[in-house]
């Protein structure tokens, strides 16, 4: 199936490792135009090189997307490179305190990740919105997350952040849907990668005694399908809401998780 997405102008936020760089790869080798945004230049260097050593156009932005005037900067620096702004894909994000209560987690813990899942995807989303009004074409992609879907004990301050995320995804959506544009969540499960693994699956190892690997056995046993997302699946979403095959599709949550948060 064709997507349509070669020559889109896309900006992309967290693209330098996990399931940013897989959504990096994914859109290059769709022949998409890629703007790679963060505040770690450095760290973004090798995925831009690697595609642009493959054919695919990239600019980096050094950009702190908790501050709204470098964000309007890197908007402002993606249309002057390219033209336009087709699509933003809102990656990047923390995890915040794992294991601990609502009770145990403080303010700043609760303060620090709302900030960044939240209002760094609102500050981008602003800063696009009217070129992508005046151009009548635009795609939002938010990553979220399932814990944004179904809430989950130990992890109250990311929750909170994901489900936020989600109420600005939808009236965005409700707004900007009369201008041609579509504004989707997409909402992985547990993803394997480091952060899973050294984390998520450590703090469960920890409090039952048990291996790391025997918590991502616990983990997978919990979806349908029996198995952790990878961060290709991410990718593949995340490609599909960006494109016009998926063109009367607006404010949806699209888990992929392998059946847990929806079942």
């Amino acid at each position: 199936m064709e997507l349509g997405l070669t020559d889109r102008v896309a900006i992309i936020t967290g693209p330098a490792k996990g399931m940013g760089a897989a959504i990096t790869r994914s859109f290059a080798a769709e022949g998409a135009k890629l703007a790679l945004i963060g505040r770690d230049v450095a760290a973004i260097e090798p995925v831009a090189k690697e595609v642009k050593a493959a054919g695919a156009q990239a600019i980096v932005i050094s950009c702190d997307l908790t501050r709204p005037e470098q964000c309007d900067k890197a908007a402002d620096e993606t249309k002057k490179a390219f033209g336009r702004i087709d699509i933003l894909v809102n990656v990047a994000g923390g995890s915040g305190p794992v294991g601990k209560t609502g009770a145990e987690t403080t303010p700043e813990e609760f303060d620090e990740i709302v900030t960044l899942n939240m209002n760094g995807c609102f500050h981008t989303m602003r800063s696009v919105t009217p070129v992508m009004i005046a151009q009548k074409y635009g795609k939002i992609v938010n990553v979220g997350g399932t814990f944004g879907m179904r809430g989950r004990a130990g992890r109250m301050a990311y929750s909170a952040s994901k489900w936020g995320l989600r109420g600005i995804t939808k009236s965005f959506a409700l707004e900007v849907g009369q201008h041609n544009i579509n504004v989707n969540c997409v909402a992985p499960g547990m993803v394997d990668g480091p952060r899973f693994r050294d984390k998520v699956c450590a703090d469960m190892a920890k409090r039952l005694n048990i291996t790391v690997e025997e918590a991502m056995e616990r983990h997978a046993a919990d979806y349908a399908l029996k198995r952790v997302t990878l961060d290709q699946d991410v990718a593949n979403a995340c490609l599909f809401l960006a494109s016009d095959v998926s063109r009367q599709i607006t404010g949806v949550d699209l888990p992929v998780d392998g059946g847990w948060a929806m079942l």
